[in-house]
């Protein structure tokens, strides 16, 4: 069986880490480079002890990889970064999967107000695939870029997707109450996310302002052409590793949450990763912890012509890398599930 050579970009952070992790238990996949700028010249295992013995290449700089030899590219990148690397490497490369912000928004200006900063390479951006698996497979099989979507769009949108392209949720009043793990702020020393800062408590942040909610908006822009915004707000909460986002929505046409319940039932039933949970059973970061699996479920509101839909993600997994890997395997042609049949872990 050939293996496709890979770099990972990045490799330092959380998400760098747990794309290493992917790629080791991926049958055809196989680490040719690892690159961290702040840790060149340094063994894979002195920064993350777990992957003693796995035969990783040292880390290296981006310009000492030989892209000649790579196959893929998993960018771990911060934004800014991440676009201009992207930028460098484009034509030397068959396909890049970018896991940062700096290609999944459309709009270059919309991304400068979001992100602070411009966005230098706008024929790129119009060249990038969203990479929300299960409503984009028919573009990723032919993308040379992908923009995996973030965490907080990974749970939300799989959780309003189906009722918005189906018609049956009103894009226009959508309230999205989400929660996350400390990882997915990533792996930095500053003082809101050290131990005694975080445990035994839980907060909002950004609030009214979160980068990720024009994500969201984009996306159901793309499937209900409405031009709607969501109310979105994230919180912090002391785990490591999950997210779970209760979405409220309005119904349209009468529809029951009971009828809306069965669309996702009959849109995910062929779904690898996506489960539609018993009637009435919650969803919970820790059922699907360290894993590609999405746990959602559709409950009635206590008001009429309402409905409530969660869903429960790993951030670093669908939420990141485990989405990331999905959409290689799409675009190659391969099963969705090589390398991410990882059943999660319990406790």
């Amino acid at each position: 069986m050939t293996q496709h050579q890979i770099a990972i970009l990045g490799a330092s952070g959380y998400t760098g880490a747990e794309m290493i992790r992917l790629a080791l238990a991926h049958p055809r996949l196989n680490i040719a480079a690892v690159t961290g700028h702040s840790r060149a010249g340094q063994a894979v295992e002195a920064t993350y002890p777990s992957f003693t013995g796995q035969g990783l290449p040292p880390i290296k700089l981006i310009n000492e990889v030989d892209w000649d030899k790579i196959d893929v590219v998993f960018a771990c990148l911060p934004h800014g970064t991440s676009q201009e690397t992207i930028a460098e490497i484009y034509e030397k490369v068959p396909v890049i999967i970018d896991l940062s912000a700096d290609f999944r928004l459309k709009n270059s200006e919309l991304y400068a107000q979001t992100y602070n900063r411009s966005h230098d390479y706008k024929e790129l951006l119009s060249k990038a695939v969203y990479g929300l698996t299960e409503f984009s497979r028919p573009a990723l099989k032919t993308a040379k870029l992908i923009a995996c979507p973030g965490c907080y769009p990974t749970a939300s949108l799989l959780a309003l997707g189906p009722g918005l392209q189906k018609g049956l949720i009103d894009p226009h009043n959508i309230i999205i109450d989400a929660k996350s793990g400390v990882t997915g702020a990533g792996r930095k020393a500053v003082t809101n996310l050290i131990y005694s800062e975080v445990s035994d408590g839980a907060h909002a942040y950004g609030v009214g302002v979160h980068r990720h909610a024009p994500e969201i908006d984009q996306f159901i822009d793309r499937l209900t052409n409405s031009n709607a915004k969501v109310r979105f707000t994230p919180h912090l909460i002391p785990m490591n590793r999950g997210m779970i986002a209760t979405c409220y929505v309005d119904l349209t046409n009468a529809v029951s949450a009971e009828e809306l319940r069965q669309a996702y039932n009959d849109f995910y039933a062929a779904e690898d990763f996506v489960h539609m949970l018993p009637e009435n059973q919650t969803p919970q970061t820790r059922y699907i912890r360290g894993s590609n699996h999405v746990h959602m479920n559709v409950f009635r509101d206590r008001v009429p012509g309402k409905a409530i839909i969660i869903s429960a993600i790993d951030n670093l997994m669908k939420g990141s890398a485990g989405q990331a890997v999905q959409n290689y395997n799409v675009t190659q042609g391969w099963d969705e599930a090589m390398g991410l049949d990882i059943t999660p872990l319990f406790p």
